[in-house]
């Protein structure tokens, strides 16, 4: 299980999304990827290794095949979880208390953000003597919590609560006076607090991930979803090999959970913009590389429901999924995810191949659910995809659980589709 350990650590070190680029952009650049800066031109040539950022929250990476791409492997997870985010006029209240003022981002579980230390992490604009710079600030202390109202005085809580965010969810700070939220991020940063002209803050638990279970068979941890992608989905691009003819590339992308439509989020062209330079920089014609991409496969990585312990009847009858059950593979007839029976049976075969289980989810028939990053994608760049994830527990809770197997399960999965040598000989047929 030691990618769980390391997934674990990674998000420990990713408490905002900024923070998760930059902990994959930092075991990237350990494995020998170079930087590139989209304002900057890129020369490339065949076996190289780079990674680009955008906004400071979403970064695709790519290795080069030693010769003419003749089609992508490609994974995509993203870097946001739901949260709260720290309106910039922070600080609100009265002779008494203090509070810090916050709006909802995304579809968080409310109930499960009552009653426990939270903190602020993101990112904060500098003034510096050539401009402004984005740096990242994480307050490692037991800084905040949004406490609930007492069953005293509120009989009926148990009977389901409808929360309002700004009247129930706006977390305590201080009693009285005490240091501002700038000063705080000022001390931590190590410059003046008049020099901090803005801020893009969330709000995060401070539990650190932990194991469950009598075996250690759960892992416990904030921003599973989906963070156990984003690594697991890394871990598996780093150990693959490169090949002589197809393109390896990972994507992390921000702000799926409020619907991606953002100049960092999926539905934006920064996957096409990478696939652009690279065919440029390459010397591709236009034909080549829309050949190229009639060859690819995209792997859209984002967590699926596991059968809930106490409400089995949530799950379809006979589509359901498990903790280390394997990897999931998810299915919508309304096609809020990618999978087609021909992509789910080229990735099934892979997984076969490496010795690592898979599993089928779709949504009950009455309940349509939610669609993720692939079906976004496909707005900007036309490719077969699947979607994936690992199967969990309480998602979008503020802290989640999953099984301690799956990670490893991705990692092993995704190291094998990367190395993949299939063929697109017509449509609807594929050769390895």
């Amino acid at each position: 299980m030691q990618t769980t350990d390391k997934l674990m650590e990674y998000i420990q070190d990713s408490p905002s999304p900024y923070h998760a680029a930059a902990a994959a952009a930092a075991r990237l650049e350990a494995a020998g990827f170079t930087r590139l800066e989209e304002s900057a031109p890129w020369a490339l040539s065949p076996g190289q290794c780079c990674y680009t950022t955008r906004n400071q929250s979403s970064l695709i990476a790519f290795r080069l095949p030693g010769g003419t791409p003749e089609g992508w492997r490609m994974t995509a997870a993203h870097s946001d979880s739901p949260t709260f985010y720290v309106k910039n006029d922070a600080l609100e209240g009265d002779k008494r208390y203090v509070r810090l003022a916050v709006e909802g981002y995304g579809g968080m579980n409310c109930a499960s953000w009552l009653d426990r230390p939270l903190t602020v992490a993101g990112r904060a604009v500098v003034r510096t003597p050539a401009g402004v710079e984005g740096r990242l600030v994480y307050l490692d202390r037991d800084l905040l919590t949004i406490p609930s109202l007492a069953i005293h005085q509120q009989r009926d809580v148990n009977r389901g609560h409808d929360y309002n965010a700004q009247k129930d969810m706006q977390p305590l700070y201080a009693l009285g006076g005490g240091p501002s939220l700038t000063a705080l991020l000022a001390e931590e940063l190590g410059v003046d607090e008049g020099d901090i002209l803005a801020t893009d803050l969330v709000l995060c638990p401070r539990q650190a991930p932990v194991r469950i279970g009598p075996e250690g068979e759960f892992f416990q941890a904030p921003r599973i979803d989906d963070l156990g992608c984003a690594y697991a989905t890394l871990e598996g691009f780093l150990s693959a090999k490169g090949t002589e003819r197809f393109g390896q590339l990972y994507c992390l992308f921000d702000n799926e959970e409020v619907g991606s439509g953002t100049r960092q989020g999926a539905m934006s062209s920064f996957l096409p913009d990478v696939l652009t330079r690279i065919g440029e920089a390459l010397g591709l014609s236009a034909q080549a590389r829309r050949q190229a991409l009639a060859g690819s496969l995209l792997l859209s990585a984002d967590n699926g429901h596991a059968v809930h312990p106490n409400f089995p009847e949530k799950a379809d009858p006979a589509n359901r999924v498990y903790p280390n059950g394997g990897v999931v593979i998810k299915y919508s007839a309304n096609q809020k995810y990618t999978t087609t029976g021909l992509t789910a049976g080229l990735f099934q075969a892979i997984c076969q191949k490496a010795g690592v289980p898979v599993q089928v989810f779709a949504n009950r028939a009455d309940e349509p659910g939610g669609s993720t990053l692939g079906n976004l994608l496909g707005h900007q760049v036309s490719i077969p995809m699947v979607d994936i994830g690992m199967a969990q527990l309480a998602m979008h809770s503020a802290v989640e659980t999953a099984g301690s197997r799956d990670p490893e399960y991705m990692a092993r999965a995704c190291a094998a589709f990367f190395q993949a040598e299939f063929t697109q000989t017509a449509d609807g047929v594929y050769q390895f």
